[in-house]
């Protein structure tokens, strides 16, 4: 019993931030651009890759290879920018795609409830929609044979 509510307080604790962060079976750069393809094939566009790791570098400094995917639907982001213009500071949506420090990629995103918590929406089939495409998004581009 004791090891059941121990966990279920780290899963409370973990997503309380509302980062979801799963494991890529790939390499970042392949990761990337399976994230790319499929925000493509669902007709989204991807407006910017930020090489975090490539910037570090420039500066001299070491960092963990990283890249920020930013895309999104400028339709459903008109959408909900019309309920409230500050949702705007977290629009397009991105996923961040990085080796952690143990070797591992990871992609990491907000849950669209954050979105919800912390604007003036009323919009929970859209969050919904959101949360259901990052979560197809990541999984399937997550998913190499070998990289």
């Amino acid at each position: 019993m004791k090891k059941f509510l121990l966990l279920a307080v780290m899963s409370l604790s973990l997503f309380a931030n509302d980062i979801i962060i799963k494991e890529s079976h790939c390499s970042v750069n392949k990761t990337v651009q399976h994230i790319k393809n499929i925000v493509a094939k669902k007709g989204l566009h991807v407006f910017a890759i930020i090489n975090h790791s490539g910037n570090a570098k420039a500066v001299n400094m070491k960092l963990n290879e990283s890249k920020m995917v930013i895309f999104g639907n400028p339709k459903l982001g008109t959408a909900l920018m019309q309920q409230d213009m500050s949702v705007g500071l977290d629009l397009p949506l991105r996923i961040l795609v990085f080796r952690d420090t143990d070797g591992k990629v990871k992609m990491a995103y907000r849950d669209g409830s954050w979105l919800a918590n912390h604007h003036l929406l009323n919009a929970a089939q859209k969050i919904m929609k959101m949360n259901n495409a990052m979560d197809k998004i990541t999984t399937k581009a997550g998913q190499c044979k070998k990289d």
